[in-house]
C-alpha cells in the first residue's frame, strides 16, 4: 500500500513539473503576442538574470558534462526566453517612449549612460558594443568551433571506444554491467556532444537577434519620437537610444552568462573534476612559477611612472603563493618518501616475497598471427563468442566461469593459440588464417586434398581448405568450421572437461552469496554444517563426472541433510548424484526416456566391493593389476560390441560399487558413464544390453 501511495505521489510530481515547464513555453510564447504591464516584464527580466546565473554555476560545479545533459534543451528554451522579453520590452519601449517606467531597464541605462548628457550616451552606447562584439566574436563564435570539433572527433572515436569496452569485456577488465554503464555514458556522450554542435548556434543567432533589435529599436524610437509624439530628434534620439542600451544590456548580459556557460561546457571534456578543483591542482603544480612572477612584478615596480603600491603587494602576494605551494610540495614528497621507507623495513623485517598477482583462472593466448581474430573493427566476433560460451556454460553446467583473459604471446607461433588454467597449458592448437577446418566426422565418401590436421577440439581428423574448396568439402560430407568456431568450440570442451579445476573456492562462495537472499534458510544451514572447502570437492567431484551443479538447491539441501550422517566428501557425493537422479538420467536417456545400460557380472562386482580401502582421497578399489587389466579388457570388448547400435550406453551398478567402479576405469576410459541403481527415477525406463564379464579370471 504503501508503494502504490509512493509510486503515485512521484507520478504525479512527474506529472505537474510537465505541466509547469509546458506553461512556461505558453508564457514564453504569449510575451511575443500580449502587452505585458512593466511590474510583470521587471519580474521575469529579473527571472532570466537568476536561471542565466544558475545555469553557468551549474556547469562550473559539474565534475562531468555529460551529467548536465539538458543543457542543449535549456539554451534552446532559455534563447526563447529571452527573445520573448525582448519582443515584449521592444513594444512597451516603442509604444510608451520617455513615460516607459520598467525599473529594471532605467537602472541599467542611468547605471551605463548616466547623466553626463549625449557624451554618457556614446559611452554607454560603446560600452553596449563592446559586449555585444565579445559575446558574438569571441565566446559565440569559439563555443561554436569548440563544439563542431568536438562533436566530430567524438563520433569519430565512437567505434574505437567500443571496441575497447569490448575488449575490456572479454578479458575480464570489466563485468557486463560495467560495459553496459560504459556504452550508456559513451551513448550519452555522443549524443550530448552532437546536440551541442546544433544548440550552439542558438547563441550565435541570439547575438545577431540582439543588434537587429537595437537596431530597430533605435530607427523605430526616432520615427515615432519625431512624428508621433512630436520630439526633436535629438530628444527622441536620447530617449530611446537610453532605453534601448538599457534594453540592451538586461537582454544580453543574461544571454552573454549562458554564451560563457556554453562555452565552458564544451571546453571541458577532458575534464574528471569540478572547474575549482581543476584550477586549483593545476595552478598548484610548480612552485618558482609564483617566485619568477613576484619577482619580476617587485623589479617592475622601482620602473618610473608605474604604480608600486600595486605592484608590490602583488609581487610579495605571488611569492608567498609560491612558498605556499614548494612547503606543500616538500610535505608531501617527505611523507611519500616516509610511507617507502617505513615498507622497505617491514619488507627487511619480516623478509616477506613480493606480492604476487594471482594467476588467472582461464585465459586464451594468442599469436601474433591471430590478434585480427578479436579485431572488431575487422568484422571479428571471437569476443563475443568467448561471452556467450560463459553465459551458456552458467546454464548448462551451473558454472560462472570466471571472465576469460584474452592476450597475446610472442613467444608462441604466430598461428598457434593456446588455454591456460592458472598459468598452466591446458590446449594448445594451430589456425590457419583465411582457412576452413573441414572435419571428417565420419561418412565421407570422396575424400578430398588439404594439409592434414587434428580437429583440437574432439581429436578428429580434418584438413585445412581454402575459401574456393569450402563448398566442395562441405558437398563431400565434411563438417566446416572457420577459425573463430574453432578457438570457441575448443574452449567450450576445455570448460567441460576442466569445470572441476576452474571452481575455486572463491566462485562456490560466491555461489552461496548469491544465493543468500532468496534461500537464506538453505544457505544458513549449509555454512553450519559444512565448510566452504568441503563444499567445493563435492561440486568439483560431480563436475568431474559432467553432472550439471546448476540446480544448486537440490545439492545444498542434499548436503545440509546427509551431514549429520558423515562429513565424507565421496558419501555426500554421491548421494548428491542420487538427489539429482533424474537430471543424470535425461543427460543419457533416449527421447523415450530410456536408458541403455550394461551391468557388471555380480562376482565380479562383489569382489571390487571386498577391495573397497578408504584413503585421503576417498574410496578406492585395492585391486590386483592382473584382475584391474582383466576388469578393463571386458568393459573395452563390451561396449566395442555395442558401437553399432548408435545409442548412448553407460554402466549401470549398486549404490556400493559406482564410485569404485569408476575410479578404477577414469584413467583408461575416461569417457564410459558409471551411475548407481539409486540415481534410478521411476519415469525412467531401463534397457540391459549386456553384462560385463570375463572368463578364465580366479575370481
Amino acid at each position: 500500500m504503501a508503494d502504490s501511495k509512493t509510486i503515485a505521489k512521484s507520478a504525479f510530481a512527474h506529472s505537474r513539473n510537465d505541466i509547469f515547464v509546458a506553461a512556461g513555453v505558453i508564457l514564453v510564447i504569449a510575451m511575443m503576442l500580449i502587452p505585458l504591464p512593466t511590474v510583470l516584464l521587471d519580474t521575469l527580466q529579473s527571472f532570466n538574470f537568476m536561471l542565466s546565473l544558475i545555469v553557468i554555476l551549474l556547469v562550473l560545479f559539474t565534475k562531468n558534462t555529460t551529467d548536465f545533459t539538458v543543457f542543449p534543451t535549456l539554451l534552446l528554451i532559455s534563447i526563447l526566453f529571452s527573445i520573448g522579453l525582448n519582443v515584449a520590452s521592444t513594444r512597451l519601449i516603442l509604444a510608451q517612449g520617455a513615460a516607459f517606467d520598467g525599473r529594471l531597464i532605467r537602472a541599467f541605462s542611468q547605471f551605463v549612460v548616466g547623466t553626463a548628457g549625449p557624451e554618457g550616451l556614446v559611452i554607454g552606447f560603446i560600452i553596449f558594443i563592446i559586449l555585444i562584439a565579445v559575446q558574438y566574436i569571441v565566446i559565440t563564435k569559439g563555443a561554436t568551433r569548440v563544439a563542431e570539433v568536438a562533436a566530430r572527433f567524438t563520433l569519430d572515436g565512437m567505434v574505437q571506444k567500443q571496441m575497447s569496452i569490448d575488449a575490456e569485456l572479454a578479458s575480464g577488465a570489466l563485468t557486463e554491467s560495467e560495459a553496459m554503464n560504459k556504452r550508456k555514458r559513451l551513448q550519452k556522450e555522443v549524443d550530448f556532444y552532437a546536440a551541442m554542435d546544433g544548440a550552439s548556434k542558438f547563441v550565435s543567432g541570439n547575438v545577431k537577434i540582439g543588434i537587429l533589435t537595437i537596431l530597430i529599436n533605435i530607427i523605430g524610437g526616432i520615427i515615432i519620437g519625431m512624428i508621433y509624439q512630436g520630439q526633436t530628434i535629438t530628444g527622441a534620439l536620447v530617449t530611446y537610444v537610453t532605453l534601448t542600451i538599457g534594453d540592451g544590456l538586461v537582454t544580453q548580459f543574461p544571454s552573454l552568462l549562458i554564451a560563457t556557460a556554453t562555452g565552458i561546457i564544451v571546453t571541458r571534456s577532458i575534464s574528471d573534476g569540478s572547474f575549482a578543483s581543476d584550477v586549483t591542482t593545476q595552478f598548484s603544480q610548480e612552485a618558482k612559477i609564483y617566485w619568477i612572477v613576484g619577482v619580476f612584478l617587485f623589479l617592475l615596480s622601482f620602473l618610473p611612472g608605474f604604480p608600486w603600491y600595486v605592484l608590490v603587494p602583488m609581487a610579495i602576494l605571488s611569492a608567498f603563493t609560491g612558498y605556499r605551494i614548494s612547503r606543500k610540495k616538500i610535505a608531501a614528497d617527505a611523507a611519500q618518501k616516509a610511507e617507502k621507507q617505513e615498507e622497505k623495513q617491514k619488507d627487511e623485517s619480516a623478509y616477506e616475497i613480493p606480492g604476487i598477482e594471482p594467476l588467472d583462472p582461464l585465459s586464451l593466448e594468442l599469436g601474433y598471427g591471430l590478434i585480427p581474430l578479436v579485431d572488431k573493427e575487422k568484422g571479428a566476433d571471437l569476443l563475443e563468442r568467448i561471452t556467450r560460451i560463459r553465459r551458456e556454460t552458467a546454464a548448462e553446467v551451473g558454472l560462472v566461469v570466471p571472465k576469460i583473459r584474452v592476450r597475446d604471446n610472442m613467444k608462441l607461433e604466430p598461428s598457434e593459440y593456446c588455454f591456460k588454467i592458472k598459468g598452466v597449458e591446458i590446449g594448445k592448437a594451430v589456425i590457419r588464417l583465411n582457412h576452413y577446418l573441414a572435419i571428417d566426422s565420419g561418412g565421407i565418401d570422396e575424400p578430398i586434398n588439404g594439409e592434414k590436421t587434428i580437429d583440437p577440439a574432439f581429436g578428429l581428423p580434418a584438413i585445412w581448405v581454402n575459401e574456393r574448396d569450402r563448398e566442395k568439402a562441405e558437398q563431400a560430407g565434411y563438417l566446416v568450421v572457420d577459425p573463430p568456431s574453432i578457438i570457441a568450440t575448443h574452449l567450450t570442451g576445455i570448460i567441460k572437461k576442466h569445470a572441476s579445476e576452474i571452481l575455486g573456492r572463491q566462485e562456490v562462495r560466491a555461489i552461496i552469496d548469491s544465493l543468500s537472499d532468496k534461500y537464506s534458510a538453505i544457505t544458513d544451514d549449509i555454512k553450519k554444517a559444512l565448510t566452504i572447502g568441503e563444499i567445493q570437492k563435492v561440486l568439483q567431484n560431480l563436475l568431474k563426472e559432467q553432472v550439471s551443479i546448476r540446480n544448486m538447491i537440490a545439492i545444498l539441501e542434499t548436503l545440509t541433510d546427509f551431514s549429520a550422517v558423515s562429513k565424507d566428501v565421496t558419501f555426500l557425493t554421491e548421494k548428491a548424484r542420487q538427489a539429482l537422479g533424474r537430471q543424470i538420467c535425461l543427460q543419457y536417456a533416449d527421447e523415450d526416456k530410456k536408458l541403455n545400460v550394461v551391468v557388471i557380472n555380480p562376482s565380479i562386482e562383489t569382489k571390487i566391493i571386498e577391495s573397497k580401502v578408504d584413503t585421503v582421497d576417498g574410496y578406492v578399489a585395492m585391486l590386483d593389476r592382473e584382475f584391474l587389466s582383466s576388469f578393463i579388457n571386458a568393459i573395452s570388448n563390451t561396449f566395442i560390441g555395442l558401437k553399432d547400435i548408435n545409442k548412448t550406453v553407460i554402466i549401470l551398478t549398486s549404490e556400493e560399487s559406482r564410485i569404485l567402479v569408476r575410479r578404477s576405469i577414469e584413467r583408461e576410459l575416461s569417457g564410459i558413464v558409471v551411475i548407481s541403481a539409486k540415481e534410478l527415477t521411476e519415469d525412467i525406463k531401463i534397457e540391459i544390453l549386456g553384462e560385463i564379464n570375463f572368463e578364465s579370471q580366479n575370481l
